[in-house]
This record gives C-alpha cells, structure tokens and sequence, in this order.
C-alpha cells in the first residue's frame, strides 16, 4: 500500500492533491479539521468538499478531523501508516495577513509549529517520503515593492528591460523588509523544510506560491481573490479594494497545475528544493484587469469601494518565475491563464453563488 498524505485535505490545494494523487492508484489519508471557518466564517467552511471528496473517492480517500498542532494525534496516525507513507503534501495553514495579527500566537502555531510537527514525525516514522511544502511568495516580505514599477492604465508593471520582467527569482533576498506577521510565520516554516533537507537529508520542497487558485476554493475577504472576484460579482456583493489604485498586480496558477508541479517532483524529488511557483508571464492580472474580465463573463457589473490604505505587506505587483522549476522539471507545462480559470470558476459555482 502507498499512502499520500495530505494536510488541509478539504482545502483548494488539498482537495485537488487528493484527487490527484487518488488518481495515481495511492490511497489518500487526508487531514482537515477545517479551520478555515475558525478564521473566516461559515462561508469560508470546507466542510462540504470533506463530504464531497469521500463521496467521490470511497475508499481510496481516508478522512481525518485532526489539527497539525496536536503532535499525539498525528502520532497515531504517523504510526499506523509509517513506511507505507510515499509522500507527505502540506497544504495545512492559516493564510491571511490581516487574520495573523488579531492571534499571532494561532498563526504561528499552525503555520511554523505545525509544519515543524510534520516534518519530524516524516523523519521518525517514513524518511524516505518526499515532503511538499506550499510556502507562499510572502515570505519575500515587501521587497518586491522595491520595484521601479511604472504606472499603466490599469496595472503597475516593470520595464522590459529589468532582470525580474519575465518574473521575480529565488535569489530576490528575504532579509530587511516588512513581511507581516502572516509572512514571518511562513518564513520560519520554509527556512525549516529546507533544513531538515539539508540537516538529516530528506527530500523536501518548499512552493512558493503566488495566487494559487481554482473552483474549489471557499472564497471570503480576506482569501482568494480570483474566486473572491468572481463570487462578489456573481452575488452582487460589495468588493473592497486596499490601496494602490486597485492596479496591483498578481500571478495567478490553477490548483491543477499546482498539483501536476507537486507531481513531478514527487517522482524525482530532491533535498532542499526552493521553487517559486505561480502563474508567471502566462496567467497574470491586475485588480481592475479581473474585475472587467468577471463582468465580462457574467455581463454583471462589479461592485467596488475602494480604500486608500493598502493591506500592510501587501505586494504591489507580483509576478514569479517558474524558470527554476521549469529547468528541474521540462515535462512540467502550466495550462491555465486568468480567462481560463475566472470561466471555471463561474461555472463551477453558478448553482450557490447567488445574489442574496
């Protein structure tokens, strides 16, 4: 039996691991006790992609209502699988900037401590597994606002002829900038799957991901713009935007082809590997860009107030290169742009996201 086990099973990139790596033939151990609606709400809940997923893979798919906190737990189930365990992907974590600095205390716990309660528990109980980190391009802070954009119409962009046009690289510096405390917690997260790499050897990777994205996300405020976007045109809802002219710029990648990167690596993996991992210069947008491209799809008119303060940490303008995943992993290719997956979501949500 090999066993993929997956944290944050019921979210946007869990939920697409599952059924990914279900797909492979490996039987699923998922672990979600929904937290998402801790931070956000009711409407944030992932609680029916849990019924969902069991429905849909029976037997292949094993349900677990744990927290990563809870080291006896995951003791337990560490010791039931042990070495039947080929891959440990952790998509588990609080992701919302303005939600770390109410509970500093919560987010570092489940971000950073949580991932540190994985990877020892890969170590004692199946070294051998390849463990998948989703790290996040916040853990560059604001560096990127450094910048020299260049204001446009409906987006800040950066000269053609700069180093970072075709896209931000691993060697942009994660020191001296403001990262939030949302940003810390994930930084003190990837540094530490890249030491057990380094330190006992394992073969870990840490994703930096841009707009990760898809029709399964449980879209609120303050996580997931592209479905945010989409859900507040689809139900009439007022969308606040947070400073910039609303021409801040982000990459945005499709939970597929997240997971078919997650893939690759799970069956050539290495040790320490730091990929940057978003849309790159083939899916990109700006606020305003989404929002005339959601109405256009729905012939809906958006709904927007804006506000001059921008979200502090907040990038500008992010754009990512793949280039360095792209070189380890050439039969690696991304499929969806911005269009592709606004349409997807649309459709995939016109049946409950209705005006109030």
């Amino acid at each position: 039996m090999a066993v993929a086990l997956v944290t944050g099973s019921a979210g946007l990139i869990g939920s697409e691991a599952v059924r990914h790596f279900a797909g492979l033939g490996l039987d699923v151990v998922g672990l979600d006790n929904d937290m998402r609606r801790e931070f956000f709400g009711p409407e944030a809940s992932t609680a029916w992609n849990v019924v969902r997923l069991t429905s849909d893979l029976g037997d292949s798919y094993t349900h677990h209502d744990v927290d990563i906190r809870d080291r006896p737990a995951l003791s337990r189930i560490f010791g039931r699988y042990g070495r039947d365990i080929a891959v440990v992907i952790h998509t588990a974590a609080q992701p919302s900037h303005d939600w770390a600095v109410r509970d500093p205390f919560t987010d570092f716990d489940v971000n950073a401590t949580g991932t540190l309660n994985l990877l020892q528990h890969v170590r004692e109980h199946c070294p051998d597994a390849p463990f998948i980190h989703c790290s996040t391009n916040k853990v560059y802070g604001d560096r990127p606002n450094s910048l020299p954009l260049v204001e446009q119409e409906t987006r800040y962009e950066l000269a053609e002829d700069h180093p970072y046009h075709q896209g931000i690289t691993e060697d942009m510096s994660i020191d001296a900038c403001l990262h939030s405390v949302f940003g810390a917690s994930k930084v003190a997260a990837d540094v530490m799957v890249q030491e057990y790499g380094r330190y006992f050897g394992m073969r870990t990777a840490c994703f930096r991901g841009g707009t990760l994205t898809g029709p399964a996300h449980s879209a609120t405020e303050l996580h997931g713009f592209l479905a945010y976007v989409m859900r507040c045109n689809m139900e009439r809802r007022l969308y606040k935007i947070f400073g910039y002219k609303g021409k801040m710029v982000r990459d945005a990648i499709h939970s597929s082809d997240v997971v078919s990167a997650f893939e690759a690596f799970f069956r050539a993996p290495r040790s320490a590997a730091v990929y940057n991992l978003g849309g790159g210069r083939h899916s990109h947008t700006s606020h305003l860009e989404a929002f005339a491209l959601a109405q256009e799809i729905t012939g809906i008119e958006m709904i927007t107030e804006y506000h001059e303060g921008n979200r502090v940490g907040d990038h500008q303008w992010w754009i990512g290169s793949n280039a360095a995943f792209a070189a380890d992993y050439p039969d690696w290719r991304q499929e969806y742009d911005v269009p592709m997956i606004l349409r997807e979501i649309h459709e995939a949500n016109a049946d409950k996201w209705l005006p109030a």
